[in-house]
Protein backbone atom coordinates (compact mmCIF):
# COMPACT_ATOMS: atom_id res chain seq x y z
CA UNK A 1 0.00 0.00 0.00
CA UNK A 2 1.48 3.43 -1.09
CA UNK A 3 -0.52 6.70 -0.14
CA UNK A 4 0.58 10.13 0.57
CA UNK A 5 0.59 9.48 4.61
CA UNK A 6 3.22 6.45 4.82
CA UNK A 7 6.09 5.95 2.39
CA UNK A 8 6.21 2.99 -0.66
CA UNK A 9 8.88 1.16 1.72
CA UNK A 10 7.42 -0.95 4.14
CA UNK A 11 8.49 -3.45 6.84
CA UNK A 12 7.37 -7.30 4.93
CA UNK A 13 5.81 -8.23 8.78
CA UNK A 14 4.97 -6.89 12.03
CA UNK A 15 4.91 -9.22 15.54
CA UNK A 16 3.93 -7.77 18.87
CA UNK A 17 6.93 -8.47 21.07
CA UNK A 18 6.96 -10.25 24.81
CA UNK A 19 6.78 -6.47 26.27
CA UNK A 20 4.21 -5.26 23.58
CA UNK A 21 1.74 -8.02 24.36
CA UNK A 22 1.88 -7.21 27.93
CA UNK A 23 0.89 -3.88 27.51
CA UNK A 24 -1.93 -5.39 25.15
CA UNK A 25 -3.70 -7.68 27.70
CA UNK A 26 -4.18 -5.13 29.96
CA UNK A 27 -5.24 -2.61 27.39
CA UNK A 28 -7.66 -5.14 26.17
CA UNK A 29 -8.89 -6.34 30.11
CA UNK A 30 -11.08 -2.49 29.97
CA UNK A 31 -13.18 -3.42 26.97
CA UNK A 32 -16.05 -5.96 26.46
CA UNK A 33 -15.29 -8.48 23.65
CA UNK A 34 -17.84 -6.81 21.44
CA UNK A 35 -16.05 -3.00 22.27
CA UNK A 36 -12.33 -4.38 21.75
CA UNK A 37 -12.36 -2.44 18.38
CA UNK A 38 -11.92 0.70 20.90
CA UNK A 39 -8.69 -0.56 21.83
CA UNK A 40 -7.45 0.68 18.19
CA UNK A 41 -5.36 3.44 19.54
CA UNK A 42 -3.42 2.63 22.53
CA UNK A 43 -2.29 -0.63 20.38
CA UNK A 44 -1.02 1.73 17.38
CA UNK A 45 0.60 3.48 20.24
CA UNK A 46 2.34 0.80 21.75
CA UNK A 47 2.98 -0.69 18.13
CA UNK A 48 4.88 2.85 17.69
CA UNK A 49 6.71 2.39 21.14
CA UNK A 50 7.85 -1.08 19.61
CA UNK A 51 9.46 0.06 16.53
CA UNK A 52 11.37 2.93 18.47
CA UNK A 53 12.66 0.47 20.75
CA UNK A 54 13.44 -2.16 18.51
CA UNK A 55 14.58 0.23 15.05
CA UNK A 56 15.56 3.56 17.01
CA UNK A 57 12.90 5.04 14.79
CA UNK A 58 9.44 5.20 16.72
CA UNK A 59 6.65 5.03 13.63
CA UNK A 60 3.54 2.51 12.78
CA UNK A 61 4.32 0.69 9.47
CA UNK A 62 0.76 -0.47 7.65
CA UNK A 63 1.53 -4.02 8.28
CA UNK A 64 1.37 -3.02 11.85
CA UNK A 65 -1.90 -1.10 11.59
CA UNK A 66 -3.01 -4.88 9.57
CA UNK A 67 -2.03 -6.78 12.76
CA UNK A 68 -3.86 -4.20 14.87
CA UNK A 69 -7.11 -4.62 12.50
CA UNK A 70 -6.93 -8.34 12.53
CA UNK A 71 -6.16 -8.38 16.44
CA UNK A 72 -9.01 -6.26 17.25
CA UNK A 73 -11.39 -7.74 14.22
CA UNK A 74 -12.00 -4.58 12.60
CA UNK A 75 -11.65 -3.55 8.77
CA UNK A 76 -7.66 -2.21 8.04
CA UNK A 77 -8.92 1.26 6.48
CA UNK A 78 -10.66 2.01 10.15
CA UNK A 79 -7.14 1.87 11.82
CA UNK A 80 -5.74 3.46 8.62
CA UNK A 81 -8.19 6.50 9.46
CA UNK A 82 -6.81 6.61 12.63
CA UNK A 83 -3.67 6.17 12.49
CA UNK A 84 -3.58 9.33 9.35
CA UNK A 85 -6.00 11.93 11.75
CA UNK A 86 -3.99 11.81 15.04
CA UNK A 87 -0.60 13.90 14.84
CA UNK A 88 0.93 11.49 17.91
CA UNK A 89 1.27 8.65 15.27
CA UNK A 90 4.10 8.64 12.66
CA UNK A 91 3.38 6.99 9.86
CA UNK A 92 6.92 7.76 8.57
CA UNK A 93 10.12 6.34 9.66
CA UNK A 94 11.44 9.31 12.56
CA UNK A 95 14.61 9.95 13.67
CA UNK A 96 15.95 8.76 16.73
CA UNK A 97 14.71 11.58 19.06
CA UNK A 98 11.62 13.18 17.75
CA UNK A 99 11.96 16.96 18.44
CA UNK A 100 8.10 18.46 18.52
CA UNK A 101 8.29 22.40 19.36
CA UNK A 102 4.81 23.89 20.32
CA UNK A 103 4.66 27.23 18.13
CA UNK A 104 1.03 28.41 19.22
CA UNK A 105 0.22 31.36 20.55
CA UNK A 106 1.35 31.59 24.42
CA UNK A 107 4.25 29.26 23.75
CA UNK A 108 5.45 31.89 20.59
CA UNK A 109 4.96 34.90 23.11
CA UNK A 110 7.38 33.44 25.19
CA UNK A 111 9.93 32.46 22.33
CA UNK A 112 9.31 29.41 20.56
CA UNK A 113 10.88 31.10 17.78
CA UNK A 114 14.26 30.71 19.26
CA UNK A 115 13.57 26.81 20.39
CA UNK A 116 12.64 26.17 16.76
CA UNK A 117 16.01 27.75 15.34
CA UNK A 118 18.12 26.72 18.71
CA UNK A 119 17.02 23.17 17.42
CA UNK A 120 17.88 24.03 13.56
CA UNK A 121 21.18 25.15 14.93
CA UNK A 122 22.07 22.29 16.88
CA UNK A 123 20.47 19.54 14.42
CA UNK A 124 21.18 21.15 10.50
CA UNK A 125 17.29 20.26 10.15
CA UNK A 126 16.19 23.58 8.41
CA UNK A 127 12.34 23.11 8.15
CA UNK A 128 9.84 21.37 10.27
CA UNK A 129 9.17 17.51 8.92
CA UNK A 130 12.96 16.72 8.10
CA UNK A 131 15.26 14.59 9.84
CA UNK A 132 19.36 15.20 10.34
CA UNK A 133 21.70 14.06 8.40
CA UNK A 134 22.94 11.58 11.29
CA UNK A 135 19.36 10.15 11.57
CA UNK A 136 19.24 11.42 15.23
CA UNK A 137 17.15 14.22 15.19
CA UNK A 138 13.48 14.52 13.90
CA UNK A 139 11.44 18.01 14.10
CA UNK A 140 7.67 18.86 13.57
CA UNK A 141 5.56 21.57 14.17
CA UNK A 142 2.76 20.70 16.91
CA UNK A 143 -0.02 22.53 18.42
CA UNK A 144 -0.83 23.49 21.83
CA UNK A 145 0.76 20.84 24.37
CA UNK A 146 -1.33 21.93 27.27
CA UNK A 147 1.63 23.38 29.75
CA UNK A 148 1.11 26.77 28.85
CA UNK A 149 2.09 28.03 32.10
CA UNK A 150 5.93 26.75 31.93
CA UNK A 151 6.04 28.11 27.74
CA UNK A 152 7.67 27.71 25.52
CA UNK A 153 7.51 24.14 25.22
CA UNK A 154 10.25 21.31 23.49
CA UNK A 155 8.26 17.61 23.48
CA UNK A 156 11.01 15.15 23.09
CA UNK A 157 9.59 11.81 22.39
CA UNK A 158 6.98 11.77 25.11
CA UNK A 159 8.83 14.12 27.67
CA UNK A 160 8.35 17.79 28.00
CA UNK A 161 11.17 20.05 28.59
CA UNK A 162 9.55 22.96 30.05
CA UNK A 163 10.41 26.84 30.29
CA UNK A 164 12.73 26.45 27.34
CA UNK A 165 15.29 29.05 25.63
CA UNK A 166 17.80 28.71 22.61
CA UNK A 167 20.67 28.38 25.03
CA UNK A 168 18.41 25.10 27.23
CA UNK A 169 17.38 23.55 24.16
CA UNK A 170 20.85 23.33 22.82
CA UNK A 171 22.04 21.94 26.07
CA UNK A 172 19.11 19.48 25.62
CA UNK A 173 20.00 18.37 22.25
CA UNK A 174 23.87 18.11 22.45
CA UNK A 175 22.93 15.62 25.81
CA UNK A 176 20.58 13.84 23.48
CA UNK A 177 23.41 13.56 20.87
CA UNK A 178 25.85 12.23 23.53
CA UNK A 179 23.13 9.30 24.75
CA UNK A 180 21.58 11.03 28.15
CA UNK A 181 18.39 11.95 28.09
CA UNK A 182 18.22 14.88 30.38
CA UNK A 183 15.54 15.05 33.38
CA UNK A 184 12.03 16.25 31.94
CA UNK A 185 10.02 19.18 33.43
CA UNK A 186 10.77 22.86 33.89
CA UNK A 187 14.22 24.17 33.09
CA UNK A 188 14.03 26.90 35.46
CA UNK A 189 14.11 27.09 39.30
CA UNK A 190 10.14 26.03 39.93
CA UNK A 191 8.59 22.86 41.14
CA UNK A 192 6.18 21.81 38.03
CA UNK A 193 4.21 25.16 37.08
CA UNK A 194 5.07 27.06 40.72
CA UNK A 195 6.24 30.63 40.32
CA UNK A 196 10.36 30.53 39.80
CA UNK A 197 12.12 30.14 43.24
CA UNK A 198 9.16 28.24 44.74
CA UNK A 199 5.69 29.95 46.60
CA UNK A 200 4.93 33.16 46.92
CA UNK A 201 1.35 32.40 49.12
CA UNK A 202 0.23 30.13 51.24
CA UNK A 203 3.58 30.35 52.69
CA UNK A 204 2.13 28.99 56.55
CA UNK A 205 2.15 25.65 57.53
CA UNK A 206 -1.44 26.34 59.76
CA UNK A 207 -4.43 28.50 59.64
CA UNK A 208 -3.69 29.40 62.84
CA UNK A 209 -0.02 31.00 61.37
CA UNK A 210 -2.41 32.33 58.68
CA UNK A 211 -4.29 34.54 60.93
Amino acid sequence: MSTAWTPAEQPDSFVFDSASEAEIAGVLSKYPEERKASAVMPLLYIAQRQMGRVTGSAWVPVVAMDVIAQRLGMAAMRVYEVASFYTMFNTRPIGRYHLQVCTTTPCWLRGSDDVVEACQKATGIQHFGETSADGLFTMTEVECLGACANAPILQVDDDFYEDMNAERTAQVIAELRAGRRPTPGPMIDRNVSAPEGGRKTLLSSSTADQE
